[in-house]
């Protein structure tokens, strides 16, 4: 258990390493900025509601990925989120290739899209994938591979080239 200022500090700590992560995270499932910022905002609410003790800082980047995950899955069930017209957002700030590639990736079905996520901007393993999915390390494999061909008929690209977000 933490004292008041360890919480504080603690908090403060995990919103400067993990809160764009956990924006990327949220707009991956949300497709809205402000939606996924908003998740983020309830995500360290939620650490500070919960104050969790963690084994590593591993583990702390676990539970708020997985707590981010959750309250973007709660939101998109929300009967007003299923029943408003979503605003596209402007990418247009990107370069055209980026731009381009994140669209793509945003159009594709969630069940692919969030394992791509993670694995190429996020930088997790299969196996760290599979964990904060609750899914076998085998179906991500699966997920990641039929994501990178639909990608690849999205985008384009030669058969054998390796897709690099």
């Amino acid at each position: 258990m933490y004292d008041s200022s360890e919480l504080n500090e603690s908090v403060q700590r995990a919103l400067d390493r993990y809160s764009q992560s956990l924006i990327k995270i949220a707009f991956a499932y949300l497709k809205n900025i402000a939606d996924a910022e908003e998740v983020a905002q309830d995500v360290f609410l939620a650490y500070l509601q919960k104050r969790p003790v963690f084994d590593s800082d591993e583990h702390e980047k676990a539970w708020l990925i997985r707590t981010a995950i959750n309250k973007s899955k709660n939101m998109l069930k929300a009967g007003w989120f299923r029943n408003r017209v979503p605003v596209p957002e402007d990418l247009s700030y990107l370069p055209k290739e980026e731009n381009e590639v994140l669209q793509a990736v945003l159009s594709l079905e969630k069940k692919y899209r969030i394992p791509i996520h993670l694995h190429y901007y996020e930088g997790y393993s299969i196996q760290e994938i599979a964990a904060i999915m609750q899914a076998k390390p085998a179906t991500v494999g699966t997920w990641l591979a039929r994501g990178r061909l639909l990608l690849r008929k999205k985008i384009g690209g030669l058969e054998d080239e390796e897709i690099c977000l």
